[in-house]
């Protein structure tokens, strides 16, 4: 489902990713762990080409993400044709980003109905479903400064699934909420992986990863260090540099 191929980013001067090799396969769960700057933030954003490449390819279900290949040259495609191919990439930040003034029922159905072209029956139906399933069905009518973090971030969850995204990228999605509101949006979390849907997950939260994830790639310095199945890495790491970031966060 997710290809990257010898991935290089740069900022300035600044090497963030450094020849990054990833796969991801369909209905796959994989958990990118790391200290913060390691560049697991930017990998993720590049999946969906909210940052362009300096270097490498990255597929999304077979396609080159953002660009044509034309001979042996890439160039990069149109706003237009990049923002239709997010369409079908899902992705939940670490702040909800919602619109104050929309209720979250109009949180949910906007882009279905603007970009889809959906009936508004029709999207209204799938938004309520999801908001079922995230545990929020009273709250159609809400607003989201009525609403905790942790409401948020699930609203945000069930906005990015309204898309009917064949992939789900998550950059720290509990990282702005309190303690005691983690546990709630990790459960969301864990309900969609068991359904099947590819996701690629930042995270420092290590018994998600541990218990959910399929695969744990641990990053550091634009680096891929060491991948695994999540048991072996986070439970009898082989790299040093693994061992070491572990135990300053278990």
């Amino acid at each position: 489902m997710i290809k990257a191929d010898a991935i290089r980013k740069n900022y300035g001067r600044l090497e963030v990713l450094k020849g990054i090799d990833l796969q991801v396969q369909q209905g796959e769960v994989v958990c990118l762990i790391g200290p913060s700057g390691s560049g697991k933030s930017t990998l993720l954003r590049c999946i969906n080409h909210l940052e362009t490449l300096d270097a490498g390819r990255m597929w999304v279900d077979g396609a080159v993400m953002g660009y044509d290949l034309k001979g042996s040259k890439l160039h990069e495609q149109s706003h237009a044709r990049i923002c239709r191919s997010r369409v079908e990439i899902g992705m939940v930040f670490q702040h909800f980003n919602l619109f104050p003034h929309m209720t979250v029922l109009e949180n949910l159905i906007e882009a279905p109905r603007l970009v889809l072209r959906e009936k508004r029956s029709v999207a209204t139906q799938r938004a309520l479903k999801l908001l079922e399933s995230v545990g929020l069905g009273d709250k159609a009518k809400a607003y989201p400064r009525q609403l905790s973090g942790g409401q948020q971030q699930r609203v945000a969850i069930a906005r990015a699934l309204c898309m009917k995204p064949k992939v789900m990228l998550f950059d720290e999605p509990t990282s702005a909420l309190d303690p005691e509101l983690v546990g709630e949006v990790l459960k969301v979390m864990k309900d969609l992986a068991a359904t099947g849907m590819t996701m690629v997950v930042v995270t420092h939260e290590m018994n998600f990863a541990r218990d959910v994830a399929d695969r744990v790639v641990f990053m550091d310095d634009g680096h891929v260090v060491e991948q695994g199945p999540a048991a072996e890495v986070i439970g009898n790491p082989q790299h040093e540099r693994t061992r070491a970031f572990l135990a300053s966060v278990l």
